[in-house]
């Protein structure tokens, strides 16, 4: 298994997601109800597989690898960079989960609040994603050793046959085309 391949594939799955999170920002801003289940599975679906799953093998598996190996200017871009950008995703994930919070007690000003930490964190993840697909992976497979790709994929694999046996990925695909069929026309 190629790791840094697979943490690309699921990039387009990632992407596919905050297309869904835009369409339904989208909806609220022309006046439709929130659906809080279908939030709470967008939500879910970034924390668990886009967080969890995903950032977790680059931040196990991948990161920081390059910052032992590479030094330098790729610490710089990991800990300055891609790393500040996972945690700001959490932190919109975590606003918006209190902005739905206050919108259900009765704060109908706190829709913008919704749409604006779904939008930034849209944002801020495709960015953050093309950032990564161009310029950090090409960096780490023309940086680390081979035997050091080499270990990042024997994790990954291990990794991914763990997740399978517990179906998350399978969960979290079947959650996109769910949402997908609900708000990407």
């Amino acid at each position: 298994m190629d790791g840094i391949l697979l943490m690309v594939e699921e990039h387009k799955y990632i992407k596919r997601m905050l297309m869904v999170i835009r369409k339904a920002s989208y909806g609220l801003l022309k006046g439709k109800d929130i659906d809080y289940d279908d939030f709470a599975k967008m939500i879910d679906f970034v924390r668990s597989y886009a967080d969890t799953h995903h950032h977790g093998k680059e931040e196990k598996m991948l990161f920081n690898r390059m910052i032992d190996e590479m030094g330098g200017a790729a610490e710089k871009l990991v800990r300055f960079g891609m790393l500040v950008e996972h945690d700001m995703g959490r932190l919109h994930m975590k606003e918006l989960e209190e902005a739905l919070q206050k919108v259900k007690e009765g704060d109908d000003e706190a829709k913008i609040d919704v749409i604006a930490n779904a939008v930034s964190y849209a944002n801020l993840l495709n960015r953050h994603i093309d950032k990564e697909d161009n310029l950090v992976y090409p960096f780490a497979e023309k940086g680390l050793a081979r035997a050091t790709l080499d270990k990042i994929n024997e994790e990954c694999e291990t990794f991914e046959k763990t997740m399978e046996e517990q179906s998350v990925q399978k969960r979290y695909l079947e959650v996109l085309e769910e949402l997908e069929s609900k708000y990407v026309k």
